[in-house]
Parts: C-alpha cells; structure tokens; sequence
C-alpha cells in the first residue's frame, strides 16, 4: 500500500474511475483541464494504491476568519469494491499528516445529508458535526447535488 500526492497525468488519470463513483458527473475527456484549473486555486489531489487507485482525496488548503487556516477536503471516496479495508482511514490520516505540516488547525470537509455509512465512517475517524452547509444557486441553475 502507498499513499502520496498525485503528480503526473498518468496518475490524475488513473483516479478518475474511483473518482466517479463520488461524483459521476465528472468527465474523463475534461478532467485533465478540470484538474488544471482547480490546481490554480489550491486544489490537490492525493491517492492511495494496492496496487491499484483504490481511495481518492481531493483537497485544498483554506483560511476563514471562523478557524483559521484548514486543509479542506472536497471529496473522499473508496473504490466500492475495495471499502472495509481501512483504505478510507489510512488517506484521512495522510491528510491529516499534511494539514499538520502546512500549519492547519482543522481538517475539514463537507459531506451530503444522505450519505449516511461516510458521517458514520467520519465519526469513528474523530471528525464532529460542527455546522450545516447551505446552499442556493445564483441563477437559474440545478441545486447543488452531492
């Protein structure tokens, strides 16, 4: 098992498919761009492999008046095939690992009302329900769907 940074195109690619199970709207032919543009704001993404991607993160580190500097995670998925193998933990520790190096005081991240087995999966990981994200769109777009 490893776990670092993704950092060449092979590798972005290669978390694409365990990526999609949490977002399926993702794109494969415009996730290179996607990757590219996100990466400009801070965004990172990080992988576990067995030998395989089997768990993703995508990350990024923040700072707001109410914590201070946080490393914020966009998104955490397990490749369903492989879920019960501690692999979840193991990448939320490495984050956590990296939040620690980078001066953060939180490790923080949001996760959908439905998705109940992850807020369990989260507790038992020592995170808190601290707050309710809400949510509107600006215009006459869909909701925001997790």
């Amino acid at each position: 098992m490893r776990i670092d940074l993704v950092r060449t195109d092979e590798e972005r690619l290669a978390c694409f498919e365990v990526l999609r199970e949490l977002r399926p709207a993702l794109v494969r032919e415009r996730f290179l761009d996607d990757l590219a543009r996100m990466a400009g704001q801070g965004f990172a993404l990080a992988a576990l492999w067995d030998p395989d991607v089997r768990a993703v993160a995508g990350f990024r580190p923040m700072e707001m008046f109410s914590t201070g500097p946080i490393l914020y995670v966009d998104d955490l998925v397990t490749a369903a095939a492989h879920r019960g193998k501690k692999y979840g933990a193991a990448l939320l520790s490495f984050l956590n690992g990296h939040a620690l190096a980078r001066g953060c005081r939180f490790l923080e991240l949001d996760s959908g009302l439905q998705r109940l087995d992850a807020h369990r999966f989260y507790r038992r990981e020592g995170l808190e329900d601290v707050a309710l994200h809400f949510s509107r769109p600006t215009g006459s777009g869909e909701r925001w769907k997790i």
